[in-house]
């Protein structure tokens, strides 16, 4: 039981019953060596584009295509087909309608592998992939890549050009997983491969009839989306009749900032797009299969894949710093877990602070080298808002030597403080990434070009920095609270850039704003508390659609462990704990408990790329509803010490 704990109340008894449970299963759930991790899955676009490399790394021959991976390409369909729609197409989250991208993409893998088009299933997929507005409509880099195949006209797919490496530094003003696809990706566009494709195969079936396949122009009126497609026009010229030296001397400085970022490093960027397109990019620019850097290449791709009793899928990269962090804080804010059980979680913890410069420095020089990243390895990007949650983690989990704890706590801090934006926000992995232009880039429209400030991410550093020393009157901390209370919603929610959505940037933004010292009387924070109230499901639980990126809005969806848990600490920060609301919240995370002290869910809370990619973590349900019982039972613990 937590220190001075009162149970009279038997919603605290039951509570605490809860926590202790939730934490022995997290305690369980732990390897060895100390830290979390658990699958991090999303949607079949991954094993669509697994057998379109398996395509270009095993050229057919005649009309079949019979790679030496071919079990693992069956695994495949069988994978992808699993998860056909019933009206026949495929979607980015759950419970989601189709969507085109991820339905051609299903197509051309499932067609090539040797479905016929005959099949039922397959006549379903066509018939929603036209009803879509059929290949047409899909995203750039679904068009590049049948483009590399001459499945798609290459005038009419985006240019990207490796010439952007002879520009300074304009890469770095792309969001750091953007410069990681595109500048290998620059490379396979420019040596226009033209990979075979089983004799007589082709996708025709899924073109819109009397629908054109240039992309989207600019419109009539002078705008940079204009301009860009002005600039396409003049690359595509470019690319005819340039001098050759000039388009390899881009190619060779593109291989060559693409494999210095795969040293110390799972992988480049250490997840699955750029991953792949350096594959092919090694193969563009004549690098031998058992060369190291091939051979390297292949093997982080290859580890991406899960292929056993939980099924075949690609993981899009692993999430074990991120996990750890959070389990992490969510067990030590319990108070249950026995004395230093969390030692050897901070060591493993402390081992994956980054010391080398990496892509933040272009923004960021001169400033000490430090931070966390995402994976088992990405030593180039640090990540801020895992750099607060580890810090957060490290709070409670204390490692065998205490003052190199804290040195590396120190440095922390210091490199989150020289990460602020110029707007008094955080965003991911980059500070002031933002020419806001360049979103009208052709290439762009995976919506992620750019790595913006956000509530979310700004609402955690600042609970971090507080958490740790820094004052709430402290210059930082007074620019993070401004930047909150600009970006907050009409209606008195945040948006959330990397959970699904509103509710999670509004429980992040509500903590931030308490660590600022912000009163909870202020408008602004009864505002959202209202909000998050006026929300809930009528099962006391919490849930939100990924659609709601799509209407810039809150849709509604039934109730998930995440979100519930998420609420609830937002209304906690908000000074919320006597309400209806928060109770039937709690009483939700207890009820749907299973015996084993985890929670299920089966919705998609996380977030990739806003009306794109959408991310399933699955230790998500089980260590947010344990923080949100935490928070709660905290709060009662202080509230009976003082009476």
């Amino acid at each position: 039981m937590m220190p001075g704990l009162q149970v009279a109340d038997g919603l605290l008894a039951h509570a605490t019953h809860s926590a202790r449970r939730a934490v022995d299963a997290l305690l369980r759930m732990r390897g060895p060596e100390g830290y979390w991790w658990a699958d991090l899955t999303a949607d079949t676009t991954l094993e669509s584009d697994f057998i379109l490399l398996q395509l270009w790394m095993y050229p057919p021959k005649g009309t079949h295509w019979n790679p030496p991976t071919r079990h693992l390409v069956d695994r495949a369909v069988a994978s992808i087909l699993a998860r056909q729609l019933p009206d026949g197409g495929f979607n980015i989250y759950q419970k989601g309608p189709s969507e085109i991208s991820a339905s051609v993409k299903a197509y051309f893998a499932l067609k090539v592998s040797g479905l016929s088009p005959d099949d039922p299933r397959m006549t379903k997929l066509r018939d929603r992939i036209l009803a879509l507005g059929g290949l047409q409509r899909a995203n750039s880099y679904v068009k590049i890549n049948l483009s590399l195949f001459g499945l798609y006209p290459r005038e009419f797919v985006p240019s990207v050009p490796p010439e952007l490496m002879l520009m300074g530094n304009v890469i770095y003003e792309m969001s750091s997983w953007t410069r990681a696809i595109v500048i290998p990706l620059s490379i396979v566009h420019a040596s226009n491969p033209m990979r075979p494709v089983p004799e007589g195969f082709h996708i025709d079936e899924i073109h819109a009839p009397g629908v054109s396949f240039a992309f989207p122009g600019g419109g009539n009126l002078i705008s940079w989306k204009t301009l860009f497609h002005t600039v396409d026009k003049f690359l595509k010229h470019w690319e005819r009749f340039a001098p050759r030296s000039i388009r390899r001397k881009a190619m060779e400085k593109a291989l060559a900032w693409s494999l210095e970022r795969t040293r110390n490093t799972h992988g480049l960027a250490a997840i699955y797009p750029p991953m792949q397109y350096l594959i092919m990019a090694l193969d563009c620019m004549g690098v031998p299969r058992d060369n190291p850097d091939h051979i390297e290449a292949q093997k982080q791709f290859e580890n991406l894949m899960v292929n056993d009793e939980r099924g075949f899928f690609f993981q899009p990269c692993f999430s074990p710093v991120w996990d750890t962090a959070i389990a992490a804080f969510a067990v030590g804010e319990t108070g249950l877990a026995p004395k230093d059980a969390m030692r050897n979680t901070a060591d493993w913890l402390l081992t994956k602070e980054v010391r080398r410069p990496g892509d933040w420095c272009y923004k960021r020089p001169g400033v000490e080298p430090s931070g966390w990243y995402f994976e088992f390895a990405n030593e180039f990007y640090p990540d801020i808002d895992d750099t607060a949650m580890v810090l957060m983690g490290l709070k409670h989990a204390r490692a065998s030597n205490a003052a190199h704890h804290q040195t590396v706590i120190d440095r922390a801090v210091k490199w989150l403080l020289a990460m602020q934006s110029s707007d008094g926000g955080w965003a991911a992995f980059d500070a002031d990434n933002n020419w806001q232009f360049l979103a009208d880039v052709p290439f762009a429209d995976h919506n992620a070009m750019l790595d913006p400030t956000c509530p979310d991410i700004t609402g955690r550093v600042m609970e971090a920095l507080a958490m740790h020393g820094v004052p709430a009157d402290h210059p930082t901390m007074q620019r993070g609270a401004a930047f909150l209370r600009a970006t907050q919603e009409a209606d008195g929610s945040w948006y959330g850039r990397w959970g699904v959505d509103y509710i999670y940037g509004t429980f992040l933004a509500l903590r931030g704003l308490r660590a600022a010292g912000e009163s909870d009387r202020e408008a602004h924070i009864l505002r959202a508390g209202e909000w998050l109230r006026a929300i809930q499901n009528a099962d006391g639980g919490w849930g939100e659609s990924c659609e709601s990126y799509d209407r810039k809005t809150f849709v509604a969806a039934p109730s998930t462990p995440s979100q519930t848990a998420w609420a609830v600490l937002g209304l906690l920060a908000s000074g919320d704990d006597i309400s209806e609301s928060v109770r039937k919240g709690i009483e939700f995370l207890i009820d749907t408990q299973k015996p084993d002290g985890t929670w299920d869910e089966e919705l998609a809370t996380g977030t990739g790329f806003p009306r794109v990619f959408y991310l399933t973590y699955h230790l998500y349900r089980k260590s947010f509803p344990t923080l949100a019982l935490a928070a709660f039972l905290k709060r009662k613990n202080a509230e009976f010490s003082r009476a």
